[in-house]
Formats: C-alpha cells, structure tokens, sequence
C-alpha cells in the first residue's frame, strides 16, 4: 500500500486516538489548582504538582520514543494509555481522600508513561512527507484541541457529581483509547515492519544514534530550543489562569472549565482549518515566529485584564498562537529526523517541552504568589517573545547547513 493510503487509514483512528486521551487529560488539567488548593496546596504547591508530572516526562519520553523506534508505536501507546487509566484511578482516590501524596504519585506516573502523543506524531512521520505531513499534524493537534475543548467542559459539569468523578471520567475516555488501539491500530514504524519474517530478533533500527548525537545536530537542537520557549510561556495558562479567573473575577470551578473549553475550541478550529493551508503558503519557521508575538500580545492582554471579557480576548489570542505553532513544531522536528529516529527525535524535542513544564509552573506559580499575578503572565509574555527569537536562530541554522551552490 502507498503512502498516501496508508496515510488516510490511519489518521482518522490516530485522531480519534489523540482526542479520547486528551479529553481526558482536558477533564482534570483545568481543575487540578482547584484540587490542590482544597488539599492544603497554595500556588506554589500546584507550580510543584504541575512540575511533577513534567519532570517525569522530561526523564521518561526520549527512552520512550527510543523504545518506539526499536519496538514500534503500537508498543508505547499501549503502554501510555494503560499506565494513564492507572494514574486516573489514584487520581480518583486522592481526591475521595484528599491526600496530597497521591494526587503527586498520579500525576508523577501520568507523566513518566506520557508517550502516547510523541508516538502518534512518529507514526505519521512514518507515512507522510512534506506538505502531507504538516496536514497529518495539524489534523493530529485538531484532535488534540478537540479532546482539550469537550474535556474541561465535561470535567466542570462532573465536579458538581463528587470530587472523585472527573479523574473517572478521565480514566474511562483513556480505557476506550487503549480498546481501540489494541483492537484496531496496525504498527507503522518501518524498521519493525522489516523485521517481520526474519528471524525476530530485536535489534537496533538501522542509523540509529546516541541522543547525544541527535542533541549535537544543530537544526535539532534549535527546535528542541523553541520547544522548550514554547511550553514554557504555555504553562502559565496551566499555572495560573485558574487561579486569576477565581481571584480577581470570583469565577468557579464550572466556569474555569467553560474558559478552557473555549481554548480548546479555538485551538480546534484552527489546527483542522487553518493549519493545512497556511502551511502550503508560509514557511512553517515563519508561522511559529508571528505565532510567538501573538502569544506574547496575548498573555499581555490577560495580564492587565480589568474585566473578564479582556481576559478571553488574550484567551482566544492565546489559543489561535497555539493552534498554529503546536503541530508545526512536531512536522520540524520530524522533518530533520531520519527515517530510524523519527520516535528518538520527537522524543527529545517534547522532552525539550517537558522539561519547560517542570520549570515553568514553579516558576509562574512563585512569581504569581510573591510577586502578583500581573507579573506571572508577563513573565510569559517575555517567554513567547523568546520563542519568537529562537526562530531566528532556526532559520540560520537552516541556511547554513544547505550546501553552498557552486
């Protein structure tokens, strides 16, 4: 079967994969300030319980994506939305406890067995090529922004059936995601599908590198960097917009999960319309630097908001810059990978992000707290201006590694 055939059997069911793991992880993501703060937490504990999960990831996801390369994408998938049902129940019995440690312990194991996205992202690296492949992303991050519209809305309206009913709802979507997989999805990765028929077996997929090789290639390297800027101005939405919405505009739980419902609706909207075709008339570098500025025009709205109507037009900003630079981020990287180390590189670039989100919501949630909020969202609008600056760096790296016309 061709490519493009291949293609179009599995993005539908990698999308649908994406959007029932997101929508659960949109369920609790939203709540989880309001969860910490009814433990005992104070901002800063909900900066470390953000981090944690991030931390985990930021240790797990290149041997994850590794794992990918050498055992295939079904394999880690399998993995991550198994140990994600898993997480959800300790989830559940934290919350019907209110024990801190537990709610820590869940997010930790959430974090360390987070592959499930990076994978996907690799299988259709493994399918697609050039234009196609940013299509195939984009698409991908619509069922991401899908998940991440429908999940916080339906985990506003479970917190009003008990505490422990969201992080249910969540591990229930993750249960369907991991059904589906096991019963429907087919391996991608090409230097598995070669073995088939041999005499099985598991070597180290042809051309594949140390990490420290991956890291020291510098077009790599720059997107690990814009990465890292991006999820870092991303986490304090995560960090501290809960928070703002509740303290200076007395907003509760159903509506914090109103206003990240319309995030996920606008980053939808524009990653399954917009992105594909943009993408064929502007350089993908070019759309993450303009998508930069307006995430730091964004997150300066939101900082100086005086009424809540402000506050969601720096939202809707916020989230049309997301929408667009996410999935263009995973078609660069991707793009200077090779065949055998597409899950490797994709690996490390979102353990580039990860380890943004290890440090970002301490970060934001300190300065939120001894500082003020104002200065929290600045700080990300500082961040995204940084990530606008990285593509500079990009596109040199870029040029200079083309080989000079004679």
């Amino acid at each position: 079967m061709d490519r493009p055939a291949r293609l179009d059997r599995l993005l539908p069911f990698l999308v649908l994969t994406v959007f029932l793991d997101l929508v659960g992880f949109g369920i609790i993501l939203p709540l989880l300030p309001s969860y910490a703060s009814d433990m005992g937490g104070t901002a800063e504990t909900v900066g470390v319980l953000l981090a944690s999960f991030a931390a985990a990831q930021l240790l797990a996801t290149p041997l994850l994506g590794r794992a990918s390369d050498r055992h295939g994408r079904r394999s880690v998938i399998v993995i991550s939305l198994g140990a994600n049902v898993v997480a959800m129940l300790l989830f559940a019995l934290a919350a019907s406890r209110h024990a801190l440690w537990l709610l820590f312990a869940s997010r930790m194991l959430a974090g360390a067995t987070s592959g499930n996205i990076g994978a996907c992202q690799a299988a259709i690296a493994d399918v697609a090529t050039g234009p196609e492949r940013a299509r195939a992303m984009g698409k991908l991050g619509a069922g991401i922004g899908l998940g991440m519209m429908l999940g916080p809305w339906i985990g506003g309206r479970a917190s009003k059936l008990g505490e422990a009913a969201p992080p249910l709802f969540a591990a229930a979507m993750a249960l369907v995601a991991l059904v589906g997989v096991l019963v429907f999805m087919k391996e991608t990765n090409p230097a598995v599908l070669g073995r088939a028929g041999r005499d099985g077996r598991e070597t180290a997929p042809r051309g594949a590198v140390s990490f420290a090789a991956l890291a020291a290639n510098p077009l790599i390297a720059a997107v690990g960097a814009l990465y890292f800027m991006t999820f870092l101005y991303m986490t304090t939405l995560q960090t501290a917009l809960a928070l703002l919405a509740a303290q200076r505009f007395h907003w509760t739980k159903d509506h914090v999960g109103d206003l990240f419902g319309l995030f996920g609706l606008v980053t939808l909207i524009v990653q399954s319309a917009l992105v594909g075709p943009i993408a064929q008339r502007v350089a993908p570098v070019h759309l993450v630097r303009g998508a930069g500025l307006l995430a730091a025009a964004a997150l300066a709205c939101i900082a100086f908001s005086p009424v809540s109507a402000v506050m969601l037009v720096g939202l809707v900003l916020m989230a049309t810059a997301l929408g667009l630079t996410q999935p263009l981020l995973a078609s660069l990287a991707s793009q200077y990978a090779g065949e055998a180390q597409q899950g490797a590189v994709l690996g490390l670039a979102q353990s580039s992000g990860s380890l943004a989100r290890a440090i970002g919501p301490l970060l934001w949630g300190a300065i939120y707290q001894h500082v003020s909020p104002t200065a929290a969202f600045l700080g990300g609008s500082v961040a995204a201006l940084g990530a606008s600056a990285v593509t500079l760096r990009l596109r040199e790296t870029d040029a200079a590694t083309k080989p000079t016309p004679e």
